[in-house]
């Protein structure tokens, strides 16, 4: 019998893959963007009734309509965003009007009673750890043992840096903190991956030098999707398995002014808005203190830097180490280790914030087998 998860705030879908690739069926999901959950049912042919797009919080309010989804749910998981985990916020995170999300999540998890749920936010989330943990014994009682700590993908053959604070709570008498011990156990086995080992293999893009040109679809600057013979690398099979994939998606160019396709053609690798190289073209000198990371060009045989949603304004913090441009969203979708024929949806832009915000898909699968061991 599969077990069966619920993914709040589901995004894209990275999480929600990491636990299919752990062997999970998803029973319902829930996103208030409508182009994000556009993306996450089209990859999985998710029936429409088992996909909410809306608040969370009318989620609830309507839990009845939806219950029949519910019934013997093995895993609730989400990342609910919190505004105020600030040190210096004295407000209980129960409390701040900010964080009216998260209380809803444990509301959910209230009425639902999965065997086992996993939060994950930011590491700053970290700063309010212990009201998080008695806001989850208000909620839930004593039922669940829980524990917590903070992961960095990179760890888990994910190329970034991306560090992520995970609670992990279960009422099936199972240590949680064993759970976080396997999971760190896991970093020793896994292969690393560097930048370079991630995208170089994909189709070189030239600086796509016209405005307003979303629309055309090239060799030069990219396509929404091409046929594409694959490279089969390493890191090829470590997204893809053994999978033949025949068509490249979401690997297209953003246009560029004149200056900054050539501070991406000057700058090093490592290079930033203060290097020596960009000097009299930088356009920032006057507060170079606020913008040294303005520009920066990233280096294929380290890591990347996180992805994040910023993406989608501009990409010159991801400049390609080789090319004279920002990543492609394809390249991000690489870094955060979605698979090749995993397709993004609507405007371009949205791509980037999709991919950004999506939890790492390998690093979701490591949670999600070691929490299938006890199921």
């Amino acid at each position: 019998m599969s077990k069966r998860f619920v993914d709040l705030f589901a995004g894209c879908g990275g999480l929600s893959l990491g636990m299919e690739k752990a062997g999970f069926e998803v029973a319902f999901a829930s996103d208030i963007d409508p182009i994000c959950s556009e993306t996450y049912i089209k990859n999985r042919s998710l029936e429409k009734n088992k996909m909410f797009v809306g608040d969370i919080a009318d989620l609830n309010n309507r839990f009845n309509e939806f219950s029949q989804n519910f019934k013997n749910i093995d895993l609730v998981c989400g990342g609910p965003p919190c505004q105020g985990f600030s040190m210096a916020n004295r407000q209980r995170l129960i409390n701040d009007p900010r964080n009216s999300l998260y209380k809803e999540y444990l509301v959910f998890l209230q009425k639902t009673k999965p065997k086992f749920f996993i939060m994950e936010n930011v590491k700053g989330m970290l700063n309010k750890i212990d009201e998080i943990l008695i806001d989850i014994k208000t909620y839930l009682g004593n039922e669940y043992d829980v524990a917590f700590d903070v992961f960095n993908a990179k760890n888990f053959g994910v190329p970034q840096n991306r560090e992520r604070l995970i609670v992990i709570g279960n009422r099936i008498g199972i240590k949680a903190q064993t759970i976080i011990n396997n999971i760190h156990e896991k970093e020793k086995e896994i292969n690393k991956f560097s930048l370079g080992d991630a995208i170089s293999d994909l189709p070189v893009l030239e600086p796509n030098r016209i405005k307003n040109n979303n629309k055309i679809e090239c060799k030069e600057t990219g396509f929404t999707c091409t046929e594409h013979s694959y490279i089969k690398t390493s890191f090829y099979t470590f997204i893809n398995g053994n999978k033949k994939i025949k068509f490249l998606h979401n690997h297209k160019n953003r246009f560029n002014n004149d200056r900054d396709i050539e501070i991406f053609a000057r700058l090093p690798q490592g290079g930033n808005s203060l290097h020596e190289s960009i000097k009299d073209i930088m356009p920032y000198k006057s507060r170079n203190n606020i913008f040294k990371d303005k520009y920066y060009k990233l280096k294929a045989d380290d890591i990347c830097k996180t992805i994040t949603s910023h993406m989608k304004f501009d990409c010159n913090m991801y400049i390609h180490p080789t090319q004279a441009r920002g990543l492609s969203p394809r390249e991000a979708a690489r870094i955060q280790t979605f698979p090749d024929d995993f397709i993004f949806y609507g405007p371009q832009n949205s791509w980037y914030k999709q991919i950004g915000n999506a939890v790492p898909v390998k690093l979701a699968q490591i949670i999600g087998e070691e929490v299938m061991k006890y199921l």
